[in-house]
């Protein structure tokens, strides 16, 4: 896995998508998590990834999303009621929830209050596509806003 996710950033990189920061902005961490809107089947698939840092780039993003469904990325259920998924800078998966935050927005990561630094933000989810970034600003500088696209769909 951590080949395909090496490739993939591979992938971004020769398609020039590292552009400029933007702010993540503060997530309001050390709320409470509540229920999320999103439910978890959602997520659950086989996504192509690619990111971006500018949003004029995010449509070439879409694209390059798509593109890597021939190595897609697999989301699947955990042992309880959370999904397996990478975390920043670990080869090894976990399990991450759905957390509800403060006005509407959406969390996944490990049990710890809505917002937490290594929580990513879901910022859209549809069944056929979700955008997130880390809430960690370090990490959403390296790593961008993520974009998956459902494979098959």
């Amino acid at each position: 896995m951590l080949t395909r996710l090496a490739a993939a950033a591979f992938t971004l990189a020769a398609a020039g998508c590292a552009g400029t920061s933007e702010d993540a902005g503060s997530p309001s961490a050390g709320h409470a998590a509540g229920p999320s809107s999103i439910p978890r089947e959602r997520l659950i698939g086989k996504w192509g990834i690619a990111s971006f840092h500018a949003d004029k780039d995010r449509k070439r993003t879409e694209a390059q999303a798509r593109a890597q469904c021939n190595m897609p990325y697999s989301i699947t259920k955990g042992p309880t009621d959370g999904v397996m998924m990478h975390v920043a800078d670990d080869p090894k998966l976990y399990e991450l929830k759905l957390k509800g935050g403060p006005g509407g927005r959406n969390f996944l990561g490990f049990e710890a209050p809505a917002g937490d630094p290594q929580d990513r933000e879901i910022l859209s989810a549809t069944d056929r596509e979700l955008v997130m970034r880390f809430v960690d600003p370090d990490a959403h500088r390296r790593y961008g806003t993520f974009i998956f696209v459902r494979c098959g769909a």
